[in-house]
């Protein structure tokens, strides 16, 4: 089978576990990881992981089926960074689906979806951790039944609700308010690219967080 890989950011963290499942499968399969459309080739599947561009319906036609992983219960949360919006609201767990690719973003035919809990006390990483082996074994159950999947149109009773996409200025914390109040979102900061941060007496400060065994 020919699978593509299409993630946009070499720096996203998502990247230590798609060089691990290129590595697995490229013994039974050609698998590609590009950065830019402008490199598709074409092929069975291709996998917009993380991806930033809008890949439009020709460029969808060069593969067999183009798969996106969203990490919400869709129809609910489509748009952008839904897993940390959620835990912001208070979530302790994730749903992650495998969806078709559409025109109209976050809105094609249901794979399969996985619930992976979220620990109140995981911070970025662990967090990471649990979201990306779930996208590594959505990844994996879509080569498997490839030739046979029989995909589900998104719950037309639900009404879809749409996330904002997230900016630097979203990590900044409440110098006035508790660590505990702000813990949640302390704990979603990207620490290398988002770091979280707070003003105070006419600076800024940047902070980050790590757990003491």
């Amino acid at each position: 089978m020919n699978i593509t890989i299409l993630c946009s950011s070499s720096s996203h963290p998502v990247n230590g576990m798609l060089y691990r499942w290129v590595a697995e499968n490229q013994v039974r399969h050609t698998v590609n990881l590009v950065r830019q459309k402008a490199e598709l080739q074409g092929g069975d599947i291709l996998f917009l992981i993380s991806c930033g561009e809008k890949v439009a319906a020709e460029d969808r036609q060069k593969f067999g089926k183009v798969l996106v992983i969203h990490a919400s219960d869709l129809p609910a949360g489509r748009g952008w960074s839904p897993h940390i919006w959620s835990i912001l609201e208070g979530a302790e767990a994730i749903t992650v689906s495998l969806l078709e690719a559409e025109d109209k973003v976050d809105s094609g035919a249901i794979w399969k979806k996985l619930v992976v809990p979220v620990p109140k006390h995981a911070l970025f990483d662990e967090i990471n951790e649990v979201l990306f082996e779930a996208e590594s074994q959505l990844m994996s159950f879509a080569v498997s039944v490839f030739d046979s999947i029989a995909p589900e149109p998104q719950d037309s009773s639900v009404v879809p609700s749409y996330y904002p996409r997230r900016s630097p200025e979203d990590s900044e914390l409440d110098s006035q308010k508790s660590i505990a109040e702000q813990f949640d979102l302390l704990r979603v900061c990207d620490p290398q690219r988002f770091p979280a941060f707070f003003k105070l007496h006419g600076h800024t400060y940047r902070v980050t967080v790590e757990k003491v065994e």
